[in-house]
């Protein structure tokens, strides 16, 4: 029997009804009995969810980390759901709820490792080699350099040899799978922020963007260049041209009465990172969005403050989700060009537009046209709010 006469059979059995034409899912039986899709979940790569009657599978890797947005992005729902999901040929919902499938841990295991790939999608166990030594996936990930975080990989003593080969990668940590890589330069980086804290670094920053990649590569070449100046006006607004990794006073920014968020005993939840991530509840939602578990952050809030990527992914997960007191996210004003000013509007309007401070508002526009230039866009219209 043929592979495909044998999907054929497997989804007739499934009770999947499959019409002459439609494609013939490699995960039809899996896509038969999906969760049901919900907002905010920590979706990945090939990721099966039932949604108004339907099953949707989530992208390959760089687009799966649209699956996890939501919003514009909802499978079959939002008006970009298609850059993150594809609808599954020949099986309809009613799936259960739940979490979202987790695919098994792939073939790495003991010593038996593959040399470490950018961008490739890494299940937890997977043993690689990276520079000569070897590292074991704590937790999955779309192919994140060993060395930057310990919470994805830790070090694994290792004396068998290799088996497999190369996956076609790299031994550098921060080439492809980033749309803000192809757009900024270290070099134009450094010259934006000739005195920042060593803290941010441009490395931190290109890993922070793979677990969004929808930053900076959204709408046109032109869109895509504001975007990132747009971000990094803010972010030198916010940070005193990237000097301050927390807030200087200190706020206590804690709701006891967060639903499912309860701070920790002793910890605090003050401004951290780019864009000053404050109160116990974000701090949980940027967890959920970049590690997949709340928990992380939830219980120490200081990781924002010691591992330089992490404390960019905080600011870019707010520029991704938030729309705070404007309309729309800061992505999607600068993607879909509604103008800078929206992005200032959703990250501080309730304080500074409608004319309440201009000076301060002022100072970001000069900061986005400075970085425009460097990155050799115009700034576009609609500066101001």
């Amino acid at each position: 029997m043929t592979r495909v006469a044998a999907l054929i059979v497997t989804a007739m059995l499934l009770g999947c009804a499959v019409g002459e034409g439609d494609e013939i899912d490699r995960g039809a039986q899996a896509a038969c009995s999906a969760p049901a899709y919900r907002a905010g979940a920590p979706y990945q790569a090939g990721d099966l969810v039932t949604a108004s009657g339907k099953t949707y599978r989530c992208k390959p890797y760089p687009y799966s980390g649209w699956c996890s947005i939501g919003s514009a992005y909802a499978p079959g729902t939002g008006f970009a759901w298609a850059d993150a999901w594809s609808e599954v040929s020949g099986c309809s919902g009613g799936g259960t709820t739940g979490a979202p499938p987790s695919a098994p841990p792939g073939t790495g295991g003991g010593c038996s490792a593959t040399e470490w790939s950018a961008g490739k999608q890494y299940r937890t166990g997977d043993v690689v080699r990276f520079k000569g030594s070897h590292y074991v996936a704590e937790h999955d990930n779309p192919g994140y350099d060993p060395t930057i975080s310990t919470w994805f990989w830790d070090p694994k003593t290792c004396t068998g040899g290799t088996t497999g080969g190369s996956a076609g990668g790299t031994t550098g940590g921060t080439t492809g799978a980033s749309g803000l890589s192809s757009i900024l330069g270290k070099s134009t980086f450094e010259a934006m922020f000739p005195s920042r804290n060593g803290f941010y670094t441009y490395e931190g920053l290109v890993e922070a963007t793979k677990k969004f990649p929808a930053f900076a590569t959204t709408g046109s070449a032109d869109a895509r260049k504001r975007e990132v100046a747009a971000f990094l006006a803010n972010v030198n607004h916010e940070t005193g041209a990237l000097v301050y990794v927390e807030e200087i006073n200190k706020s206590d920014y804690t709701d006891w009465g967060a639903a499912g968020c309860a701070p920790e005993a002793g910890k605090r939840y003050f401004g951290r990172g780019p864009i000053q991530l404050s109160w116990n509840y974000n701090y949980c939602a940027a967890s959920r969005a970049i590690f997949g578990d709340q928990e992380v952050l939830r219980r120490d809030p200081d990781r924002v403050a010691r591992e330089s990527w992490v404390a960019w992914a905080t600011g870019i997960w707010y520029w991704m989700t938030s729309t705070g007191p404007g309309t729309m996210t800061c992505h999607d004003a600068m993607a879909f060009d509604r103008g800078f000013g929206e992005t200032v509007r959703s990250i501080n309007g309730s304080l500074e537009c409608g004319g309440r401070n201009p000076a301060q508002v002022q100072s970001r526009i000069e900061a986005y046209r400075r970085f425009c230039e460097m990155l050799g866009v115009s700034p576009g219209a609609n500066l101001t709010c």
